[in-house]
């Protein structure tokens, strides 16, 4: 008896539970909106959806490192759109092959993360404060570089145009709704995972989420690898800003704010705990799909944007709540 308890209290902890309730409200929605519009289950549609998700995803993949880490990072959407931005300005601006424009938004993302890392760890910022700084700062810097004005990919329309289509579609025409930017967020999903679970930054993030003075005490250079960690963050970020931007086919200065929103709540929704130490991938990428699915079924309804986002925001206190819940339960 004794050990059946056990047992489903270490269910709980591991948030197996709260990704098992996601995934359970992600096919109630499918169910749900397929049943309330016809429109909703087709192959059009669904690929909307994934492509809705791969920007939102990508982002979640990093902020959920930081969360399970025991921080937070509200700089993410403006850092993807910076990244966009200085994608854009090396391959069309500067003129630089496609390749090195995308390696610039990928550095760009890494070393605001850094950045961010070097506030908390070594200025002893607050994760909050450091990362509203970087937000504010890439906010105004996306503009300065792009000169208030959006950055078009037209000289350069290979990357659009590998983006949006589909390999999979070239293989299996039913599956063309699916567009390569999903398998970019799906390849990036299975880095992400094999990191978090199978290397030593993996280890000690979910250690320093856990407790953070003894890992410390264990010998853990903890202000490295927590600089690592938000470097990991803003890589993902990077890798957003260029999804986006092969996605809208320029790269948008004036957005990004509010992207961090939805990215904490997929991470949240799927699992992860803002208390630290407890998340996953496979959860995070699940609250994604299931964010872009409420979205998207709510529209076709008809429901007005203002009410989707009062929808979105009570699904995160309910999802923050739930997790409190599990854990006093675990107790």
């Amino acid at each position: 008896m004794e050990a059946n308890i056990a047992a489903r209290r270490s269910i709980i902890r591991s948030g197996t539970l709260q990704r098992f309730l996601a995934f359970g409200g992600l096919i109630i929605l499918l169910i749900v909106f397929g049943l309330a519009s016809p429109f909703f289950l087709t192959g059009d549609n669904i690929g909307g959806i994934l492509l809705a998700a791969s920007v939102n995803g990508v982002l979640a993949l990093g902020v959920t490192f930081v969360i399970i880490n025991g921080g937070i990072d509200l700089s993410v959407g403006t850092v993807m759109t910076f990244s966009a931005v200085m994608t854009a300005q090396v391959m069309i601006v500067w003129q630089q092959p496609v390749l090195v424009g995308i390696l610039a938004g990928l550095i760009t993302g890494a070393i605001c993360g850094a950045i961010n890392g070097l506030m908390v760890t070594k200025m002893k910022v607050p994760p909050f404060v450091a990362t509203l700084g970087m937000l504010y700062a890439t906010k105004g810097l996306s503009l300065v570089v792009a000169q208030q004005k959006p950055i078009y990919f037209n000289d350069a329309p290979i990357f659009n145009q590998v983006a949006m289509s589909s390999v999979l579609g070239s293989i299996i025409p039913a599956l063309d709704p699916i567009k390569n930017v999903v398998l970019v967020l799906f390849g990036a999903a299975l880095i992400a995972a094999f990191i978090l679970s199978k290397t030593v930054l993996g280890r000690y993030t979910f250690a320093m989420g856990s407790n953070v003075e003894a890992t410390r005490l264990s010998g853990v250079n903890v202000d490295r690898w927590q600089t690592a960690v938000y470097m990991v963050c803003g890589l993902f970020a990077g890798l957003a800003g260029v999804v986006i931007g092969a996605r809208l086919n320029s790269a948008q200065p004036a957005l990004g704010a509010g992207y961090e929103l939805d990215a904490i709540a997929a991470a949240v929704i799927g699992g992860t705990s803002l208390s630290g130490g407890e998340g996953s991938i496979l959860g995070t990428i699940i609250g994604a799909l299931f964010i872009a699915t409420l979205a998207n079924g709510l529209r076709i309804l008809g429901v007005q944007q203002e009410w989707q986002i009062v929808v979105t925001g009570t699904v995160l206190v309910l999802a923050v709540f739930l997790d409190r819940f599990l854990k006093q339960r675990s107790r």
